[in-house]
């Protein structure tokens, strides 16, 4: 393919054919840092990649900028924004890949159709507000929301284009003399204090852009960008168009001081009073696939299809439409055939639940501070806790069998069963043993400060600072042994194994300089070691079977894992395989050989140790799910909002899921989603509104 050609003002003569080993085929857009072309792995995996324009690549502090844009979007990455894929800011021509979302971006879309149905801004508010939540949550501003940085992907609005944001903490400030943003969208403390904007001039520019939605236009509007400056400023907004009941929260999104705005969680807790069946629907935009393409009205209706114009919105409510439910289906199938990187065909998505069909049961609320109720099977029971609360649960109806209160007890592990005792330990390091059956203290024990511990059968293993390991009974408290490791640093521990006879851990020390990671494995039991060894890089145990150990290969800095590793103990030596995508704070199970990883923005990877290969991918748009467990059959895991969710681990393909279940406080956020617990045919899982639910799993599309 020759290079591609350009024309018209300021065009460069010839555009790459190459950013890295991704082929460029056409251009999306292009603005005035770079152009956005559609572009190829060589999977066959579909990107889009900013390549910066020549003038600026001799730039070095633009190149400082987009390396800070480059940083920006890996830690935002998630289900709210275009995921990074790869990058080069240090190219001759720097580049960025993100994973290319199919749908026009707002602008498009209201230059194209007009200005949006009530329901469909009010449901766009939602989306953008969650956004915002998760990419304030790690620490970023944007600072350029506008309707050009907001695409209509299938599952709702994704924010892209973070040339301008910055860390809140970052040291970067904006040059004097300098307005860095677009001026409709921006914040009046970008005008007046461009050095002291924060998260909530992020929240003015969404409500610019839900009247831009609304209306066709801003809420300040000029031809010159110095009256619209002045307007921002000084006067009131034009909110003409708006729906009626949005007006008083558009109001407040453009309130003139920073401390006057909602939070995005402040939002979502309103727009849910608005209207309670916002999240029951979603918009499936017109496919947007690079130059060339002709989707004219004559063109749609040669080819007997739909022409372009407005966003097709399904509703899938109680008794969703047959049709939307198709669309919803084709098009999902379509997205994971797209991911799943050759071999047979992908079965399609069936349609998110609909209704709350109870097959099992579903428990009262058994706790005010739900966000982080956990539980665990041990018996006879389902044994839960959130903070200051305990309680014990039969399996079979969800019926509370006991319930005590810890007043001020925060727990910094999900319960576990050793030692014949239900084993609960604080975040002030006091390990309290209870009675499974009736939930009387048994045992209460402290451990040494800054020290890390995890249960084994019925072996409780703490390490220290020094490097040691000691096992304590977990019925007595008494101490069992003591191993001092060579690496004399506070070890990881994990542990692996489904019986007494089988079960091993794993104490993992990383050298200082991040090269590589001691591994010692410990018959918890007795202390013996069992085998150690040195490994590249930065690993992280996550399972072991069938005399391999596996491992998660992740960067020090961001927190990527790029490979994953298996450890053959008999002949120590070590197979790598690295992933197509980098994964952010992944989790990973493994069953069968089969390593499986969920990353923190959603995307699920399958990769086949034995061959080295990936078996499919799947993106579920979840943000920051829990671990996952696994049945062999299907792989189970919870999101923040309280849903549980089953995934086909043959084929990729999403199996069901039920509905969110929302607490009252949705400005608290748990340090990290509780994991279901899993028995032979039944998946427990919690929800922010403090339920407990169980689900049979034979058959999860029935959710």
């Amino acid at each position: 393919m020759a290079p591609q050609r350009s024309s018209g003002p300021g065009a460069e003569p010839e555009l790459p054919e190459y950013a890295g080993h991704y082929h460029l085929e056409s251009r999306l857009g292009s603005g005035g840092m770079g152009v956005v072309h559609l572009a190829r792995s060589g999977s066959g995996m579909r990107l889009a990649v900013k390549v910066v324009h020549a003038e600026f690549a001799r730039d070095d502090e633009f190149r400082g900028r987009f390396r800070q844009e480059v940083a920006a979007a890996r830690r935002v990455s998630g289900a709210f924004t275009a995921p990074v894929v790869d990058a080069d800011p240090e190219a001759d021509r720097p580049w960025m890949a993100t994973l290319f979302i199919p749908g026009p971006t707002l602008a498009e879309e209201v230059k194209r159709n007009g200005p949006m149905e009530p329901g469909e801004v009010r449901r766009l508010m939602a989306g953008l507000a969650e956004a915002l939540r998760d990419i304030h949550r790690v620490g970023v501003v944007h600072r350029d929301l506008k309707p050009g940085n907001v695409l209509l992907a299938e599952d709702g609005p994704k924010v892209i284009d973070f040339g301008i944001s910055r860390p809140k903490d970052s040291e970067l400030r904006t040059e004097t003399g300098k307005l860095i943003g677009t001026p409709p969208f921006m914040a009046p403390e970008q005008f007046r204090r461009p050095r002291e904007v924060g998260p909530a001039a992020d929240v003015f520019a969404l409500g610019s852009v839900i009247v831009h939605a609304a209306a066709g236009r801003g809420p300040f509007d000029s031809d010159s960008p110095y009256v619209v400056a002045y307007q921002v400023v000084h006067d009131e907004p034009d909110l003409t168009g708006v729906p009626a009941n949005l007006v008083p929260l558009v109001l407040r999104c453009l309130a003139k001081e920073p401390e006057d705005r909602p939070t995005p969680d402040e939002l979502l807790r309103a727009l849910r009073s608005v209207a309670a069946s916002y999240d029951t629907q979603a918009f499936i935009p017109t496919q947007r696939d690079g130059a060339g393409t002709d989707d004219t009205p004559e063109a749609a209706a040669e080819a007997g299809e739909e022409p372009p114009g407005r966003l097709r919105w399904w509703t899938r409510g109680r008794v969703a439409l047959a049709a939307g439910a198709l669309a919803v289906t084709a098009v999902a199938g379509a997205a994971s055939a797209q991911w799943s990187g050759g071999g047979p065909e992908t079965p399609r998505v069936r349609p998110m639940a609909t209704e709350d069909r109870v097959t099992d049961w579903r428990s009262a609320s058994i706790a005010r501070d739900a966000g982080s109720l956990q539980c665990a099977d041990g018996a006879g029971l389902l044994l839960c806790v959130a903070p200051g609360t305990a309680a014990g649960l039969d399996p079979r109806d969800g019926s509370v069998t006991w319930q005590r209160s810890f007043p001020g007890a925060r727990w910094s592990d999900p319960p576990v069963v050793a030692g014949g005792l239900l084993q609960l330990r604080d975040q002030e390091g006091w390990v309290t043993a209870l009675d499974p059956a009736s939930g009387a203290t048994r045992l209460r024990r402290q451990l040494p400060p800054d020290s890390g511990a995890r249960f084994a059968g019925g072996t409780q293993l703490v390490s220290r600072a020094d490097g040691g390991v000691t096992g304590v009974d977990g019925a007595s408290g008494r101490e069992l042994w003591h191993r001092s490791l060579p690496d004399h640093v506070l070890p990881r521990l994990e542990t692996f194994g489904s019986g007494a006879g089988d079960t091993t851990s794993y104490a993992s020390a990383v050298a200082a300089d991040g090269t590589g990671t001691r591994v010692t494995a410990l018959d918890p039991a007795s202390g013996e070691v069992r085998w150690s060894a040195r490994l590249s890089g930065v690993l992280e145990p996550v399972g072991a079977e069938g005399g391999f150990a596996y491992f998660l290969d992740t960067d020090l800095v961001y927190g990527d894992t790029g490979a994953v590793v298996r450890y053959r103990v008999k002949s120590r030596t070590v197979e790598r395989t690295s992933l197509t995508v980098p994964f952010h704070d992944a989790h990973a199970v493994v069953r069968d050989g089969v390593v499986y990883l969920l990353s923190a923005g959603g995307g699920l990877d399958a990769v086949d140790m034995g061959t080295g290969r990936r078996l499919w991918h799947l993106e579920t748009s979840v943000s920051r799910g829990s671990r996952l467990v696994t049945d062999g059959r299907y792989l189970y895991f919870s999101a923040a909002d309280g849903r549980l969710l089953a995934v086909d681990a043959r084929h990729g393909s999403l199996a069901g899921q039920t509905l969110p279940r929302f607490g009252a406080r949705t400005d608290r956020v748990a340090a990290e989603t509780p994991v279901p617990v899993l028995t032979r045919d039944t998946v427990y899982a919690s929800a922010p509104d403090g339920t407990v639910f169980a689900r049979n799993t034979r058959d999860p599309s029935g959710w």
